[in-house]
């Protein structure tokens, strides 16, 4: 005898520890059929939950009227309700994305501001067995890797899906059964989507080659997963012994990553967290052999050579206008990377640091108020020890600094004149010497 879809949905929520019976749970709610039938499941258990409706509005008073519906159930049904309005067409075009992808962008980041700010274990979404066959089609059809053909997992961090067990027929029978109101999505039926033309175009051929062919996919999809954690602990294993953390920047050795027998593969494995595609694992490999300073962009990282190593780091806008206006010691305290900033009497006996953490300046020979600025092409300074002047870019490579060590450094002016690269190195005209009365020395933590 079949078992009720409610004990199908018990069960897959046990055997695959999606929450406990004491979880609070949000759940995201459009007022489909399949988010739906999910909020009639979570209150026939009796679990704590919340109800977050986005509304995207894409399609006008259609839009309005799913807002309306979900409210109004959850009002009636006496659950925690919450909602927002997003612009998602001007969101995609700014961020040049698709409209699906800045929806999931938009949704998915209000949803954990709303867990987490009302103290919600999980975020559940009503994914179902269709739904991740038709997640790993798109997925191989835009190249991906062993990640992208595991489709949905039932758990991803604090997400969940409770019903990947069900297919459509399943949930509509359900629905029906229970007398359940939903609102039919009418983009549903539009193939100019890629989803909807997997879904009206390319299964019911697929099904005619095989009748079960969404089952037989997605178990498919299943072991692929299983493949897949193993083939991450190896990944995240292998990306500790060939990479450093460095200053917020993840440094590769290209010994390493030359000497790897996976090649193109594995490289993409292992680039993958930082935006690393199919397309642009190309320009990748090409990295490995091309000169100092070359790089490529993801949507969320740099990738660059640099001598004998491959950087990788986040995406920073450099705003080389903004200056920082320091009237007096006390303000120096109170930026982010100063430990401390005091004056101090200078004489025979006073200890002067010889650290690049710490600037020793001769506080008579600078005037407030001082700036806090990025360096520039041009910029130049008499490093302590010369005479001669030396510009800060030709310091920097001497120096062996890297691209993104160059990147972040910042420097301390008065009236237009470096007095210190912070964290680095004083100006000799600043410096304190037997005729300094008084020093002002400032800390920062350490940056190399």
């Amino acid at each position: 005898m079949q078992k009720s879809f409610y004990d199908e949905f018990v069960d897959y929520a046990e055997n695959n520890s999606l929450f406990k019976a004491e979880s609070r749970i949000l759940m995201a709610v459009s007022g489909g059929i399949d988010s739906m039938v999910m909020a009639h499941l979570f209150l026939r258990k009796g679990q704590d939950i919340a109800v977050a409706h986005c509304n995207f509005s894409l399609r006008g008073e259609e839009s309005d009227r799913d807002e309306e519906m979900v409210e109004e159930f959850s009002t009636r049904k006496k659950i925690p309700f919450f909602k927002v309005r997003f612009n998602t067409m001007e969101y995609a075009s700014q961020k040049g994305i698709s409209v699906q992808m800045a929806a999931r962008e938009l949704r998915f980041e209000w949803f954990e501001q709303i867990r987490t700010s009302n103290d919600y274990d999980l975020i559940a979404t009503a994914h179902n067995l269709n739904d991740n066959v038709e997640t790993l089609l798109i997925n191989l059809t835009r190249g991906t890797g062993l990640t992208g053909l595991s489709a949905m997992k039932p758990v991803s961090g604090r997400i969940v899906r409770p019903l990947l067990f069900a297919t459509r027929e399943r949930i509509a029978e359900y629905c029906s059964d229970n007398k359940i109101a939903y609102r039919e999505d009418s983009s549903n039926s539009l193939t100019k989507y890629s989803r909807n033309k997997i879904r009206h175009l390319v299964m019911p051929v697929l099904r005619e080659i095989n009748p079960s062919a969404d089952a037989t996919i997605n178990r498919v999809a299943g072991k692929l997963a299983a493949l897949d954690e193993i083939l991450q602990d190896y990944i995240n294993d292998l990306r500790k012994e060939i990479s450093d953390n460095r200053d917020g920047s993840i440094i590769f050795s290209i010994a390493g990553l030359k000497a790897l027998k996976g090649g193109r593969s594995l490289i993409f494995e292992l680039f993958g967290p930082y935006g690393i595609t199919d397309e642009t694992s190309s320009g990748l490999l090409r990295l490995l052999d091309s000169t100092p300073g070359k790089r490529i962009f993801t949507r969320t990282h740099r990738i660059l050579r640099d001598r004998d190593v491959i950087i990788v780091a986040p995406i920073e806008d450099r705003d080389l206008s903004q200056r920082i206006e320091i009237r007096n010691p006390d303000e120096l305290r109170k930026l982010p990377m100063i430990i401390s900033a005091e004056i101090l009497d200078a004489g025979p006996d006073s200890e002067i640091p010889r650290t690049r953490d710490v600037a020793c300046i001769d506080l008579d020979k600078i005037s407030f108020p001082l700036s806090v600025r990025k360096w520039k092409e041009g910029d130049y300074f008499h490093p302590f020890g010369m005479q001669n002047r030396k510009k800060l870019s030709d310091y920097f490579t001497d120096r062996k600094f890297s691209v993104i060590m160059k990147e972040k450094a910042s420097i301390l002016e008065s009236e237009g004149k470096i007095v210190w690269i912070i964290g680095e190195r004083i100006d000799d005209r600043f410096k304190v010497t037997e005729r300094t009365i008084r020093m002002l020395v400032i800390r920062v933590s350490p940056c190399r």
